[in-house]
């Protein structure tokens, strides 16, 4: 039985897919970095996938994350900073380019197509106690357009504030991002994403009929599968079709891949990186009369990325040994919980879809100072350390 799966591969990303697309000039440093958030979010995609059952929905927004973490890397130092950057794909590129590049993309991303409304907010919430470095917020709001708001954590509408930001944000798609704040939590960096486009070519609700999608493991389930025939963006190898589908008058647009013959999608996944897909993309060619089906879905999805990002090299920043004194000059500043969900519409009229990812500063465990007064009556002993025989054994009653 053939096995037919769908993979959405950052639907954020532009694109040049059509003559009414609005055009400007991206430099090689811009370039570099978005080239970067590409690689970043292949190598996240690849391993979330790897630590997933084969028949669980994937979506996640690589931009949401890397424009959190980035955010976060303004208060790294030392080798915690080293290895956010090298997590990232960002080794070559210092803070302030990566700051002025993702200050050019809040610029260009947010109003290019009327059809589409994309949001990005940023946001920080401290413990109005903890004393954060003016710099760091400063720089936040300045790259960023970061809102600064220091709150009474113990306070019982803390928690509701900063959720009920990110529900708004995020077009009401997200309800909440933090679940508790913990006696040790001192700040949240918050990315929100909104995206709501409208197809460039709609498909036809008349046309929409349950037929049967074939699953991983040879099971079949039958669910409304959209129609048209369309002139679009195609490219095609031994292993996969793909298509590109504009949104309004085509910045934006969505790229579905569907595996061909014994190749599957994890093996998509494992094989594509960054190098593929520009390859593959300079393959998409102009095609007349294809008969597109695609599934309306609608789902939500969560996951808290503290292992994953371990794993691709930024460790240190989730120890004790992280080095965060750009936050705070006394140090023992952790990242506790990098939590990102997300939320996806696809339906004859177009795309709605939104994402927000929450890093989570805490304490790190105060060492306590020990002290030892041997001001009263006490005892000693002199013991050998190999038989641990006690050679003499006292009380000082007083000291004389």
């Amino acid at each position: 039985m053939k096995k037919l799966s769908l993979i959405l591969l950052l639907p954020f990303m532009l694109t040049n897919c059509s003559k009414d697309a609005v055009q400007f000039n991206v430099s090689m440093k811009q370039k570099s970095l978005i080239e970067a958030d590409n690689s970043f979010g292949f190598e996240l995609f690849k391993q979330i996938n790897s630590a997933t059952s084969e028949d669980k929905n994937l979506f996640i927004s690589p931009l949401s994350i890397s424009m959190a973490l980035s955010m976060t890397l303004n208060g790294a130092a030392g080798t915690t900073l080293e290895g956010m950057k090298t997590a990232l794909q960002l080794p070559t590129l210092t803070t302030q380019e990566i700051n002025e590049i993702n200050q050019f993309l809040l610029d260009k991303l947010i109003s290019l197509d009327p059809k589409v409304r994309l949001a990005i907010a940023n946001s920080i919430w401290y413990r109005k106690d903890f004393y954060v470095l003016p710099d760091f917020l400063t720089t936040n709001q300045k790259y960023y357009q970061a809102q600064v708001s220091p709150l009474d954590f113990s306070g019982q509408d803390a928690l509701k504030t900063i959720n009920n930001w990110v529900y708004d944000q995020t077009g009401k798609k997200i309800e909440k991002i933090v679940n508790q704040i913990d006696p040790e939590d001192v700040m949240f960096l918050i990315n929100a994403i909104y995206f709501k486009g409208d197809w460039k070519m709609k498909f036809d609700k008349n046309k929409t009929a349950d037929e049967d999608f074939y699953l991983s493991d040879g099971n079949q389930l039958s669910v409304p599968f959209m129609k048209q025939k369309i002139t679009a963006n195609y490219y095609t190898n031994d292993n996969v079709d793909a298509i590109e589908l504009p949104y309004g008058r085509g910045n934006y647009s969505m790229v579905v891949m569907v595996p061909k013959g014994n190749y599957s999608v994890t093996d998509l996944i494992n094989g594509m990186n960054s190098d593929t897909w520009k390859s593959w993309k300079k393959e998409f060619s102009e095609t007349k009369d294809i008969n597109l089906k695609l599934p309306k879905f609608r789902f939500e999805y969560e996951i808290t990325l503290n292992d994953i990002l371990s794993a691709m090299g930024m460790q240190e920043a989730f120890s004790d040994q992280a080095d965060f004194t750009g936050i705070n000059p006394n140090g023992q500043l952790y990242i506790s919980e990098v939590k990102h969900k997300s939320f996806i519409e696809v339906n004859e009229e177009g795309t709605e879809a939104a994402a927000a990812t929450s890093v989570g500063m805490s304490l790190t465990s105060v060492p306590q100072e020990i002290w030892f007064s041997a001001d009263k009556p006490f005892l000693f002993f002199i013991t050998e350390l190999n038989t641990g025989c006690i050679l003499f054994m006292g009380k000082i009653a007083r000291p004389e």
